[in-house]
This record gives structure tokens, sequence and C-alpha cells, in this order.
């Protein structure tokens, strides 16, 4: 055995694996989890997964029972109300709930549940909504229905008080520190008018799904019997206080025991517990609290009876009827036994220990690295300071990781190699927008300012004003296992931790490959530089076509990227989503003015007349990388013709060439725009793209050494520059020497180069003989040394050096293959 392991073992032996269980974790895997051989998936906060054995009995019980609609007197639908009888019975006793306190309310998820308590919620405008910081947004949208009933709202950060000698109870250690109290129409009050009975709603997760932080259920009682002496001062400690617990993350590995915490509303989805099914979620509510709830709407299945031409309706008197809507989603509930039938199987008590195992020897692992100098590699989000709200910690570790001097590097940089590295994890906020700002000690002007820089949910701004936005996320689930957690340490020193002997983390600039000499190396270059061809992509992310000589106007390469596809929704398509894109081919016959453009999905071709064809189509406005241009539609036959090739509908919009081609910019630093000082087409940064063959061998001897030093016996990957998609290919001199140019001319035509390119997952698509395959190659390869803060650079970009006046007026403004290039030239 690993002595990496037997070490773990020694400290976690006793949790880990599940001894004395009908299975060990290994044979869970071999069994249950086959399809993560070679994956390692460590996001089961987002979602956990689903055993192979689960989803067998599932296909077993749907293929041999007949259930039909619970609406109905038949068979089939007896049986389905038996099923689902016994499904809201499975749900109660996994909460130690008593079926005379407590019902199970089935809903679309966790979401679906909340917003049903906050809109059926008895608000008025003495009522309060009061939240922990740490909550979902699903939670914090509950605040929508409550303002808008006149309600106050505020957020709290719970704070422990404890006075050593003195002990008065939980309550007496407890205090709340109130965030400032939200209300709308806030004239209209008096306070005195807002003191009184009223119900109120206090929200927190069992588990919070940023840090792992998990608050002791004590708090319900707090709140519901002593909210007059925590919350003592305010004009809310009056009147009811119930109790709402998202439990939608942490009932996977610790389900609230509604036995003995009276929690009014608890909220669960289904396949944050075990896979499967999606879109499935319920709401436990005490009986009592449920009864308060004032629903609106009715439906099929929730009333008694109605008459269709007056007002009346006679609702159905049981509080699971009453609340769902329509027809349950009855297969996906008969489903759901056989997940708890995996979770029985282990036991629950089992699942957080051994979860909790995993969790705490990687805090362990993260907290202990240290760069060469002795800086601390990471930073985990984990408060000490709540020792009796908050018991433990769930399988969840968020941290980001720092450079040697102290910097950040970005979630996102981590995110991208970690799936180059074939590891699943999750970064940004987590939808948990007051813990990521609590943790990350983000100030409300920090994120107006984030926010004024283009920030939003799911974006690349990782890192703005030196701090980041975000964070990265590991959690584990009931089938992880310790090499998971090894496999994800030994990524971390790899790709982040500089160490004695390492060259360093950032891309080496001319550095030749390392298994080859260097003896005699220098001799086999030549100091002359010239263009080798010359490639136009007239439709974005479609293939592009090489030729001899091509002319060139104001926006660069004559048509290049003047051409995208978008979808009937506004989204623009690209090969990152359609890789099936770069099957449509394209050229143009500058003589007769027509793109030809051919797809193996479509009998014919298409011929575009780059004059006349446009009279067809409107105009419309593209967004696109932070910019607002104006494009130019197309025929219902040519947009007819590219949903066919691409199995979509879409249409096709050229890039509008008059003098307010520019509309609107969006954002302040231009997106991802690189150059912003002249006229770019829908290309993604420049105006042009280029690329050395001597920097494609180079990486392409890298790739044959690395599958050398791993013992990988598979067939030798050999990388076409064209891969990159660069728009010129040049020849001579050493690898990666064009990274120190800052111009070049090539002919009498001058260039400034704007850096490197920025390279994604994009490269990594290959199209052989009609089929489209991705792999890990070269971007896994390029990553291990072109990495330069965050980014992995390879290639240049490069603006046309001349006045828009100059390009316009000259006649014979062209490239042609074979020109000498000169570097650093002006």
């Amino acid at each position: 055995m690993d002595p990496e392991k037997e070490e773990f073992l020694k400290e976690f032996g006793a949790d880990y694996g599940y001894p004395g269980g009908p299975k060990s974790i290994d044979q869970i895997r071999a069994t249950e989890f086959k399809r993560l051989d070679g994956l390692v998936y460590l996001d089961h906060a987002g979602s956990t997964l689903y055993s192979e054995l689960q989803m067998e009995a599932v296909c077993r019980d749907l293929t041999t029972n007949v259930y039909g609609n619970p609406h109905s007197q038949s068979d089939s639908s007896s049986a389905t109300c038996e099923i689902v009888r016994e499904a809201r019975q499975q749900v109660l006793e996994y909460f130690n709930a008593s079926p005379k306190d407590y019902k199970c309310i089935f809903t679309s998820g966790a979401s679906a549940a909340l917003k049903l308590v906050g809109e059926a919620f008895p608000w008025s405008q003495k009522s309060c909504f009061m939240y922990t910081m740490e909550n979902h947004n699903s939670v914090l949208g509950i605040r929508e229905y409550a303002l808008s009933q006149g309600a106050a709202a505020f957020a709290v950060d719970i704070e422990e008080t404890v006075h050593h000698g003195v002990s008065n109870g939980i309550a007496a250690s407890v205090s709340l520190s109130q965030h400032q109290i939200q209300r709308r129409n806030e004239e209209n009050f008096l306070e005195e008018e807002l003191i009184g009975d009223a119900y109120n709603l206090f929200a927190f997760p069992s588990e919070c799904n940023f840090s792992g932080l998990r608050f002791s259920l004590d708090l319900v009682k707090i709140i519901k019997e002593d909210s007059e002496k925590i919350l003592e001062g305010s004009p809310f400690c009056n009147g009811r206080w119930m109790v709402l617990v998202d439990a939608a993350k942490g009932c996977a590995t610790e389900p609230p025991d509604l036995s003995k915490y009276p929690v009014d509303f608890v909220v669960i989805s289904f396949y944050k517990i075990f896979g499967y099914p999606t879109g499935l979620g319920a709401l436990i509510a005490r009986n009592d609290a449920a009864k308060l709830l004032k629903k609106t709407y009715f439906s099929g299945g929730t009333v008694a009876a109605t008459i269709a031409d007056i007002d009346f309706v006679k609702r159905r008197e049981g509080i699971e009827e009453l609340f769902e809507d329509g027809t349950a989603p009855f297969l996906s509930i008969a489903s759901i036994r056989h997940g708890f039938k995996i979770l029985n199987s282990l036991t629950i008590s089992a699942i957080g220990r051994h979860t909790a195992a995993l969790a705490t020897y990687l805090r362990k692992m993260l907290l202990a690295l240290r760069h060469e100098n002795g800086a601390s590699v990471c930073k985990v989000y984990k408060s000490d300071s709540l020792k009796v709200l908050c018991r433990e910690w769930g399988p969840i570790v968020s941290f980001n990781l720092k450079r040697p001097d102290g910097s950040w590097f970005g979630y996102r940089e981590v995110e991208k190699l970690s799936s180059l590295s074939g590891i699943q994890l999750r970064t940004g906020c987590f939808c948990n927008p007051g813990a990521c700002a609590k943790y990350l000690g983000l100030s409300h002007l920090d994120l107006r300012s984030n926010m004024e820089a283009g920030h939003v949910c799911w974006d690349d701004y990782d890192i703005l004003n030196g701090k980041p936005t975000g964070a990265v996320r590991v959690s584990f689930g009931y089938m992880s296992s310790y090499e998971d957690a090894k496999k994800f340490i030994d990524f971390v020193k790899s790709s982040f931790v500089s160490l004695p002997n390492q060259t360093g983390l950032g891309y080496h600039l001319r550095e030749r490959s390392i298994p080859f000499p260097d003896k005699g190396l220098e001799s086999s270059f030549t100091s002359s530089f010239f263009l080798k061809s010359i490639t136009i992509y007239p439709i974005k992310s479609c293939a592009g076509f090489s030729t001899e000589r091509w002319p060139l106007s104001i926006s660069g390469l004559r048509y290049d990227h003047e051409w995208l596809l978008k979808s009937l929704t506004g989204e623009i398509l690209t090969q990152k989503k359609l890789p099936e894109m770069c099957l449509i081919s394209t050229s143009i016959d500058l003589h007769r003015g027509i793109m030809f453009v051919e797809s193996p999905r479509c009998k014919e071709g298409l011929q575009i007349n780059l004059k006349s064809d446009l009279q067809s189509g409107g105009r419309e406005e593209v967004d696109l990388y932070g910019q607002r241009y104006e494009a130019q539609g197309y025929s219902n036959e040519v947009n007819n013709w590219f949903s066919l090739a691409i199995g979509r509908t879409c249409c096709l919009l050229r890039y509008s060439m008059s003098n307010d081609y520019l509309l609107l910019n969006k954002c302040k630093n231009g997106g991802m725009r690189r150059d912003m000082q002249s006229r770019v087409t829908f290309a993604n940064e420049a105006q042009f793209l280029l690329i050395s063959e001597e920097s494609v061998s180079d990486l392409n001897k890298r790739i044959s050494s690395t599958d050398v030093q791993t013992g990988a016996f598979k067939m030798p990957v050999q990388i076409n520059p064209m891969r990159f998609r660069p728009n010129l290919v040049i020849s001579g001199g050493e690898p990666y020497v064009e990274d120190e140019w800052s111009n070049l001319k090539i002919g009498n035509k001058y260039f400034t180069s704007l850096g490197g390119c920025n390279r994604c997952q994009m490269i990594n698509i290959v199209h052989t003989a009609g089929r489209v395959q991705k792999s890990n190659e070269p971007l896994a390869t390029l990553a291990s040394y072109r990495r330069s803060k965050g980014k992995i650079l390879f290639g240049i970009l490069l603006r046309l050096h001349e006045t828009n006046d100059e390009v316009e007026q000259e006649t014979d403004s062209w490239l042609q293959a074979g020109q000498e290039i000169h570097p650093n030239f002006f």
C-alpha cells in the first residue's frame, strides 16, 4: 500500500471507507461507479452522483410496473397513490419526523419549496423576515415577498458571547449582529405601528454551501422560545417567530432531526442526496405552520369542487393535496425509494463520518502547503469563532490559492487546469453572495465596483482590484475516495506550488523542450522569418481556408470573421458549445464575389453573393464580448441551410461596415476584446492571430515526451498549426521567439503585437473524416509551461499598424505567402 495512504488510514481509518458496512468504499467504486474511472468528481455540493445499481433498480421498477395518474380511481392509479404515500413516509423517516407533526409536500426542488413558503407566508406590515448572511440566493428570494407585503427584512450574523464561569443556557451564549433593516415605502409606517403581534420568519441553512459551516439546530429553539431576549431592543422581538431550515446541502450527510428540533419548514432537493431524480424536492412542513400558509392559486388536484362561471372554489383540506399543484411527478417520486435504499444500507451516520474524514484530510493537506520561500499556498475559508452554534463542518472545503509573492491565483485558472487533469469541481460564489462577501472580505463598495467592471455570476472575472471575486470549492459525497482527495492535492502541488528546483509557475519564454539536448540546436534555426501561410475564417467558429495571397482591409484580412451564427434565443453560436461547426467549410472567390459554404449534413452547398444577398434580411444588434454591433441578416433560405448544417435553428448575420459599427461599449474594460483602438469584426480579441511553426514543433515534442515519461502507450499526437485557428503561420527562428516581438513588418505592411493569445478548450477539438472528438491536448501540455497570470498563452495577437485612411486608399494592400518578416522593425 502507498505509504501516504497508510498514514491517512492511521488517522482516519476508523471513519473512512465504511468499516463493518456491507461494502467498502473500494467495492462501491468498483461495482456502482465504474463510470468514474479516470475521473475525479468533487462537486457533490452542486449535485451528488447516482449509483449505477440505483439506476438499474429504477429502470427495473419502471419497466415491470404500471403507474397511472394518481388523480384517478384505476388500479394503476391506486398503485401510484400507494407509492407516493410510501415515499412521503420515507422522507419523514429520513428526518425522524412524525406524520402526526409533519407533512411532506413534493415540489420541483428546494427552490420551489422556498418559493411556496415565501408566496404563502402570512406577511403583514408588522412582520419581519430575518436570515443569516450565509444563505443561498433561493432563500434570499423570499425577501421579495416580505418586502412587497410591507414587511421588514434584515440579515444577521450569529455571534458567541460566552462568559467563562457563567452558564445561563444556550440563549445566553448567543447574540445576533443585525445588518441594515430593509423596508419598502418606509415613510408610510410609524415605528409604534410596527410593534405588536405578527408572524415572523427566520431562515438559515443546516450547512452553508459556501464554507461547509454547520449551524446548530439549537438556533430553532433559541429563536422560537427566547426571541425577546435574543432580539432585545428590536421592534421585532415580539410576535410569533417561525423557523425555516434550508437543508438542501446539509441533509446529504446530516439531515435535521425533527423529533428534537421543532423546525417549521425544511426544504430539500433529492438530487443533492442521491443524485437522481433531478427536478424533485420537498417541503417538510410542521402541521400547525402549514395551516398558516395562505395559498392563492388553485389547480387540478388541489380543489374539491369549483364552479366555472361564478366565484366559487372549495379547496381540499389535506396539506399535501392543497399545495401540490397539478399532477405530481409520480415516476420521479417512485424512484426516490431506490436512492434511500442505497443510503440506508450504508447508514447516514457512516456517510457523515466517511465524508468528514476526507474533508478534514484535504483541509489539513492544503493548509500545510508552502512555497519554496515559506509562504502559505492556500487560504481556507473556515471560521473558528462560532463554537456554540457550529458544532462541526460539513464535507466542503472552500479556498483560494496564492502565489509566492502573496498575489492570488484566479479561481477560473484553477478550474480550467483541474478540468484538464480530469478533476471536476466548482468555482465562484456558489449562489451564496452573503457568505462569499463575508469570507472574502468584500465590502459593499467592492461588490458595486466589481459589478461596474462587468462582473456577474459565472463569468471569468475572478480577480478584480487585487481581490478574488469567488473561491474554489471541493465537496465530497458518499462515494468519494481517498484517491479522489489525493489526486486533487497532487494536482495543486504540481500546478500551483513553487518548490525548490522548480523553474517557476509562469510560462517560459523561448524555452526549448527539456528532454532534447541543446547541443547543436542553435545551428538548426535560420536567422530570417517568412510568412508560411494565410488563413481566413469568414464565419465565426466555422472552418477557414488557406490562400497564397489575400487583401487587407481596415478590420484585418478582408472578410475574416465577418459573419456569425446566432440562435433564436440570441446566443452567439461557437465551437465551444457546438463543436460540429468546425465541419462547415468555407471559401471565397474574390473575382466572382461569392462565398461558398459546404456541410456534410447538407446535400448541396450554399453560395452567398458578397454584395447582393444582404438585401433580403433586416438589421439586428449583436452583443459580443462586451460590445454591441450592428449586423445584417439574410433570407430564410440561407438561415434554413445553416440550421440544417448545425442541427439547431439559427440565422446568419454579417458585420455591418457602416461608420456607426460600434453602438455601445457595455464594459469599461471592453470585455475580453484586446484591441480597442482599431476596427475588429467578430474575432475574439484582435484582427490577426500569428502562430510559429517552430513553436508548434516544440509543443509536439513536449507532448511526445510527456507520453514517454508517463508510460502512456497510445498513438502519437501531432498538433497541426491549424488547430489554433491562426490567420498567419510563420516559419524561421527559435520556438516562442515571437513572444518578444513588440511589432513586425511583413512585406511593406506594419503590425503591432498585442501580446499572447489566451487559449481555451476549443483547441482540443479534433475533426477527422467528418467526426468531431475532444481530447486534453494540446491544452494540457501548454498549461504545464505556458501559463502566465491565469492564462495559457500560445501565439500572438496583432493589429494592423496603418491608419484607416492609408488602408482604404491603398490599391494593392495585400499579404502574400513567402514574404519576409522583420520583427521589432519600428
